[in-house]
């Protein structure tokens, strides 16, 4: 099983740096060693696993569908030499962590480095994108998610919530004046943020007394919700974005939040790990972390 288990750590590191070379010299192996283990690996699986040019390694299908189940085999196996310690505080291993792009950036990359700080023997693979990862299928042990969660199959921690808002600069709002409803937005320059607005001209306060979507026209659209902060802080127009996303702008002082109490409600924020009976100490203590 020890061979079994070394030869996995080969193939996951040779994956991950997409090197063979470099995947011996963090291990501290032959890179002929590495060769010979992956190419038995694979005799074994009677399947090819990896992709090979003089230049470069990529992972076939059945590569990256294994790749995942190894992650999760070397996690438990982590979690299992930590418990033979008995000492919970002092968990090990390493932890896959998925949270969306700029959220992660601003609020979840901060508590990370708090907690690896705290924990010197854990080890972390952070995966910041803004589509939803499937926990299970994909290796990952724990997520913070925004919005209202459909998955039943996840264990979730509540830790907090955001709006969606309106924002605009000083500037703007003295030369135009300060919409006093959503329906005023029509007669200003406004910047829709494609994620946040799919229908660029139609912007949603669904929630907020009785309102549903008003009809705004778009000076600007972008693809990035720190864009469209960026254009509005620069006195274009209008933005409509999640609040965190202009937080910077707000206390430098070049946007206020405005049309506060036409907000739709909140946006919660959830932590989330696989459910069963047996949650590694590891996810539990930074589940703990981050709420």
């Amino acid at each position: 099983m020890a061979d079994r288990l070394d030869t996995i750590e080969i193939f996951v590191a040779v994956a991950e740096h997409g090197s063979f070379a470099e995947a011996a010299r963090r291990l501290h192996k032959t890179p002929a060693a590495v060769t010979r283990a992956v190419a038995a690996l694979e005799e074994q699986l009677h399947t090819r696993l990896l992709n090979r040019t003089t230049r470069s390694v990529a992972l076939t299908d059945e590569g990256t569908r294994y790749l995942e189940v190894c992650r999760r085999l070397m996690a438990v196996n982590d979690e299992l030499e930590g418990l033979e310690s008995r000492d919970e505080t002092q968990p090990r291993g390493r932890l896959n962590v998925t949270t969306p792009t700029a959220f992660g950036r601003l609020h979840v990359l901060p508590s990370i480095t708090r907690f690896l700080d705290r924990f010197p023997l854990i080890d972390m693979r952070v995966q910041m994108m803004d589509r939803p990862l499937s926990l299970i299928d994909e290796g990952q042990d724990v997520g913070v998610r925004l919005g209202h969660l459909s998955d039943s199959s996840l264990r979730a921690v509540r830790v907090g919530q955001v709006h969606l808002a309106v924002f605009a600069s000083p500037d703007y709002l003295a030369r135009r004046g300060t919409p006093k409803t959503p329906q005023d937005l029509r007669h200003h320059s406004t910047i829709s943020c494609a994620p946040i607005s799919p229908i660029a001209d139609r912007w949603s306060f669904d929630g907020a007394k009785g309102i549903g979507a008003v009809p705004v026209h778009p000076r600007l659209i972008v693809s990035s919700a720190e864009a469209a902060a960026d254009a509005a802080a620069s006195g274009l127009g209008i933005t409509h974005i999640i609040c965190y996303l202009a937080a910077e702008c707000v206390a430098a002082g070049s946007l206020v939040r405005i049309l506060t109490e036409y907000e739709p409600p909140p946006i919660p924020i959830h932590v989330v790990h696989p459910a069963g009976n047996f949650v590694p100490a590891k996810v539990r203590l930074f589940v703990d972390h981050l709420a």
